[in-house]
């Protein structure tokens, strides 16, 4: 039987745009007002990609950064696992392009489609590839520009979403030394694919199809039925990562940045410190699958991962898809 490698994390990244689009802004536009979003998401501003920029920039930024934080040069990667669902095109990949932007020749390269899941998925992948040794240096991001596929003028979709990207370089523990992936558990429902979907634009209802509708090229989401989905699911997955654990072991949660109801609706299922659970929904809103690694290189910047406890990862969105992580940092 194959000796699996444990595997770490050895550096963290993140990019997000200059452009601050505030609650009062998106009051120009449609029927809405600053408190009544505030009330019901936590959000008070989200960032929008600039005109000039593209999803593909803001994965390469935030990989050059964890990167940097690594001591790893491009051409040091064996593989690039990028999530997302609003790449610059249908295909090549968007991992294609980070390749050919960092320069790291040696690359594989490849996206997985798993939404707001999409960067636990990436990292799962990145893992079980260091693990079968398989790879020894790997690149996992999650990236989106979700403000290029809303309808701006939707009160249920354009005051969610936000744009922005990280990273995590993943290594072999022994070359590392911190950040410890311990277990990692995905899962999907497809009964519920319709509930957050863009139905124009793939092959079922393309440009030049007789069933296309540019009308509907815009996310939609079901918001009720996602909110009871989301509220348990994430206390069921804070619960499995935790299982075995004295709380006190755990110095960090860093939740998919969804809506501040539903982490709330969340944490009450659960006993959690909630000063230990990393929220920046207020000022990125949800990025989709640049949400846990946005989040995650924050928690490392402030200082929240503390060498030797526990983090967990928790994640969940379109498909249905959801996912957690747990690490020993």
């Amino acid at each position: 039987m194959t000796q699996l490698h444990p595997v770490g994390i050895a550096g963290t990244g993140l990019c997000v745009p200059s452009r601050r689009v505030t609650n009062d802004d998106l009051a120009k536009v449609m029927d809405t007002n600053d408190e009544w979003i505030t009330q019901r998401t936590g959000i008070r501003e989200r960032r929008w990609i600039e005109d000039d920029r593209n999803c593909s920039d803001l994965a390469t930024d935030a990989a050059r950064q964890a990167l940097e934080a690594s001591g790893l040069g491009p051409e040091d990667l064996d593989m690039i696992v990028l999530g997302t669902v609003s790449g610059d095109c249908v295909f090549p990949s968007v991992a294609c392009q980070v390749q050919e932007n960092l320069g790291a020749k040696n690359a594989a390269a490849f996206d997985v489609n798993a939404a707001c899941t999409g960067f636990l998925t990436a990292l799962h992948t990145a893992q079980a590839f260091i693990a079968s040794g398989t790879a020894r240096n790997v690149l996992a991001i999650g990236t989106e520009a979700l403000s290029r596929i809303v309808d701006k003028t939707d009160r249920g979709s354009a005051i969610i979403f936000g744009d922005g990207a990280g990273a995590a370089v993943l290594r072999r523990h022994e070359d590392c030394g911190r950040g410890e992936i311990l277990k990692t558990h995905l899962g999907s429902d497809g009964s519920g694919h319709d509930l957050i979907i863009l139905p124009m634009g793939g092959s079922a209802h393309f440009h030049n199809m007789p069933s296309y509708d540019p009308s509907k090229h815009f996310i939609q989401l079901k918001g009720r039925e996602v909110y009871r989905f989301a509220v348990n699911k994430m206390a069921e997955m804070i619960r499995w990562a935790m299982d075995g654990l004295d709380p006190d072991e755990v110095c960090c949660i860093v939740p998919h940045q969804v809506n501040q109801r539903i982490i709330e609706g969340a944490l009450e299922r659960l006993d959690v410190d909630e000063e230990k659970v990393v929220v920046n929904i207020d000022r990125y809103g949800n990025t989709s699958a640049g949400s846990v690694p946005i989040a995650l290189h924050e928690a490392n910047e402030r200082g929240l991962l503390i060498p030797g406890k526990y983090v967990v990862l928790v994640a969940f969105g379109a498909g249905l898809n959801w996912g957690a992580t747990l690490i020993r940092w």
